[in-house]
């Protein structure tokens, strides 16, 4: 296990890029993807409801819901390779977490919108550590304009392709000056799925 610490500014972002090996990564993307009961569901975007371009689930310890964009999530509980796997998270991320989501982009047309990772039941400064399992994907991160000071220029945008094994750990205030996304691509691209582990502070 190898962390480092990436150079984004305003931001607590780390990276290891051999987290879990190849056959690892292999065995837990066909287990889960055919153990995890998938689901497309609506969300709330800019006052309309839209499917999200993805499948999701969300697992974690009994009372650790969830919300976020007008869908509330109850968990489900913990499956035995998600369970080892969260030990393994924690071992590396130092903090322990009750809960994690599951995104399943089944092409590259499947993605994810800019977002911060902010909501209340999460905490002021979570700790979010995330798994990828499958295809490389490019994450992006750019600020959030508001949490710099006005008129100074803005921190450059920031692209991190995300590889299978990987573990990428965000911290601190990184929530609350920089959005991230996973953009939709073109180019011809098998499954990702990607784990978030988080802690949810409502249980």
């Amino acid at each position: 296990m190898s962390l480092k610490l990436l150079p984004l500014p305003a931001a607590d972002l780390w990276l290891d890029t051999g987290f879990l090996t190849v056959a690892k990564a292999d065995a837990l993307l066909a287990v889960l993807t055919d153990a995890v009961p998938w689901q497309q569901q609506p969300i709330r975007l800019f006052g309309r409801e839209v499917l999200q371009p993805r499948l999701t689930a969300w697992y974690g310890d009994a009372g650790a819901a969830y919300s976020y964009s007008g869908l509330h999530l109850e968990p489900l509980p913990w499956l035995p390779a998600l369970a080892e796997l969260r030990q393994q998270v924690e071992q590396a991320a130092g903090c322990l977490f009750n809960s994690v989501l599951l995104n399943l982009y089944r092409t590259g047309q499947d993605s994810m919108g800019y977002h911060a990772d902010d909501e209340p039941e999460l905490g002021p400064a979570p700790t979010i550590a995330s798994v990828t399992l499958g295809a490389t994907r490019t994450f992006r991160l750019k600020p959030r304009p508001a949490a710099f000071p006005s008129g100074a220029p803005l921190p450059e945008s920031f692209s991190l392709p995300l590889t299978s094994g990987s573990l990428l750990i965000m911290r601190g205030a990184t929530q609350q000056h920089w959005f991230h996304a996973l953009p939709k691509t073109t180019r011809p691209v098998g499954p990702r799925l990607n784990l978030t582990f988080r802690q949810v502070t409502n249980v």
